[in-house]
């Protein structure tokens, strides 16, 4: 009973996050996501008490993506610079594939529209970067001029304003190569030895070789 009532929960949440991601919170209703779920409007009000509530639920679907991928990359034995890059790339392909997370994004974007207190974004990856870049400074990474909080805070602007230009563009397909040209030009002002194209190469094999691990696994 209880797995059957958290499948059906899930299935509402996805399907809500489908439609509050195409057509907006404004455009979307309980017998939209009835009708794409397969569930009656009564068992989709049985898990959550209205459409506000369901946004607030993908949001915070959303926002629990996160924590255990920043955790993946916080700490390493690998250079700090090359664990924030692959951070990037990480977050940039979940916006690109998991369709909560741009659901999550969009509604936070119509907040005003929405009748719920939701979660408050950036804080955390700013704290993140910052921690990272300081820890890239203790590594000898860093050039000496850059303030890691500073720096901080305009990487965070940057990734994600870079992430709604590619959403208008091209609806994220092409965000990895993006956010390539992006670190490309950031790299050269934050490395103490500029070496911009080698990290990208080392952190996109890396990568490759994960992906290439798990399909072999």
């Amino acid at each position: 009973m209880q797995q059957r009532a958290e499948t059906t929960r899930r299935s509402v949440l996805e399907a809500a996050a489908h439609l509050f991601e195409e057509r907006g919170y404004a455009g979307t209703s309980i017998s939209d996501i009835s009708a794409l779920s397969g569930r009656t409007s009564g068992a989709i009000y049985f898990h959550y008490n209205g459409k506000e509530s369901l946004a607030l639920a993908v949001v915070e679907e959303h926002f629990a993506t996160w924590p255990q991928l920043i955790d993946r990359y916080a700490t390493g034995s690998e250079p700090a610079l090359d664990r924030l890059v692959r951070l990037s790339y990480a977050v940039a392909e979940a916006f690109r594939d998991d369709v909560v997370v741009r659901a999550g994004a969009r509604l936070w974007a119509e907040r005003k529209a929405i009748d719920a207190p939701l979660p408050t974004p950036f804080v955390a990856w700013l704290d993140t970067v910052t921690a990272l870049l300081r820890q890239a400074r203790s590594g000898g990474e860093l050039a000496p001029h850059v303030d890691p909080e500073a720096a901080a805070h305009g990487l965070v602007c940057a990734f994600f304003g870079l992430h709604t230009v590619s959403d208008a563009l091209d609806g994220r397909r092409r965000i990895t190569d993006h956010l390539g040209r992006l670190w490309l030009f950031l790299l050269p002002a934050l490395q103490a030895h500029p070496a911009p194209a080698a990290l990208l190469a080392r952190v996109r094999d890396e990568g490759r070789a994960a992906v290439r691990g798990g399909a072999l696994g």
